[in-house]
């Protein structure tokens, strides 16, 4: 396969959206990072809520005028659905398909629902998706640094035929310019993002650790040795991969560590787990994954619930918070109340 198209700052004009008002619809995570770090670049943000919503106070605060979700949609030219996936239909339907006029741009930062098919625009409005490669809080932190989270953008539909040139503008408002941004399609976005979360950077990354801390002090070790030795180092790895790959990682390590890493690592993530991980990529391929979690929303999330309550219950939660408090150069974070006051 031919390598990606990569645009940076210089192939990027904020030009494209002057003069036009961008709604952003939700103010979480990826919601609130976007309108602060485009107003911040002098575009002109509006933020769609629905009444009630507990992040219109938060959104009020940080200067931003807000209205509910479908006066929002009828005001702008350029609407970002920045809600969580499985809630996009609904309100889509209700609130932003109404008020959807010719000519409009839809934007997404997930491709989940063109690609399911959980929403259909109209032929005669554009719809690009921007897709930062880092959480909202990230990609906002980075953008006051002076720094840039990379991103995808990908046009579904180009009625007006400068589509592209709103999604390139769209990036460079949100930092992702700054460290590059590379040209997809909405399939590709959505199963590759899919199956990093649910193998490697979430699903696969926590079990992991889990599992690790688990079999040490199932051992006898201490719960504090096992927490730093499977979930406190890991950051310091992962910095090092992140600055220069795996090589790079490996030439700045122990040499015992270097060879525990290639002889016994293959061990533990094996070829069964790669078939599982091919498994997984099946199920987000031919849309089982999309379908169980839109029934799991559907039913109130009772599965999802019970998990997130039984991980939060994970020794290593209490042994990882008593030990993070004994460092205060690691900020303490809230993780009650909206997303967009975390910080």
């Amino acid at each position: 396969m031919s390598a990606a198209k990569i645009y940076t700052c210089q192939d990027a004009d904020l030009a494209h959206l002057n003069e036009k008002t961008c709604a952003v619809i939700g103010f979480g995570s990826q919601g609130h990072a976007h309108a602060l770090n485009l107003k911040e670049s002098g575009v002109h943000v509006i933020i769609g809520l629905y009444p009630g919503s507990k992040s219109r106070e938060s959104a009020e605060q940080k200067g931003f005028e807000v209205y509910d979700t479908s006066e929002a949609v009828a005001k702008a030219d350029v609407i970002f659905i920045a809600v969580p996936d499985v809630k996009i239909s609904a309100m889509y339907k209700a609130d932003v398909a109404p008020n959807l006029t010719a000519g409009k741009t839809l934007l997404f930062s997930h491709g989940f629902a063109i690609h399911y098919n959980t929403v259909t625009p109209p032929e005669d409005v554009n719809v690009i998706m921007v897709a930062p490669k880092g959480p909202g809080h990230i990609v906002r932190r980075q953008f006051t640094e002076g720094k840039g989270v990379p991103g995808l953008i990908a046009v579904y539909q180009d009625p007006s035929g400068n589509s592209k040139d709103i999604a390139l503008a769209w990036s460079k408002g949100v930092g992702c310019t700054r460290g590059g941004v590379f040209e997809t399609d909405f399939r590709e976005e959505t199963e590759t993002d899919l199956f990093g979360e649910q193998t490697v950077l979430c699903g696969g990354t926590s079990a992991l650790v889990q599992a690790g801390f688990e079999v040490l002090v199932e051992a006898g070790y201490q719960p504090e040795m096992a927490y730093f030795e499977c979930l406190h180092e890991l950051k310091l790895i992962v910095d090092l991969m992140n600055e220069s790959g795996i090589a790079g990682m490996r030439f700045s390590i122990s040499e015992t560590a270097k060879y525990g890493d290639i002889k016994v690592g293959p061990k533990i993530i094996d070829a069964s787990v790669k078939e599982r991980m091919k498994e997984a990529l099946t199920a987000i391929q031919d849309g089982t994954f999309a379908k169980e979690w839109v029934a799991e929303y559907e039913a109130g999330l009772p599965n999802y619930n019970r998990l997130l309550e039984e991980g939060t219950k994970h020794p290593i939660e209490e042994t990882g918070a008593r030990l993070r408090g004994l460092m205060p150069w690691i900020k303490k974070r809230d993780l009650g109340g909206v997303q967009a006051d975390y910080s």
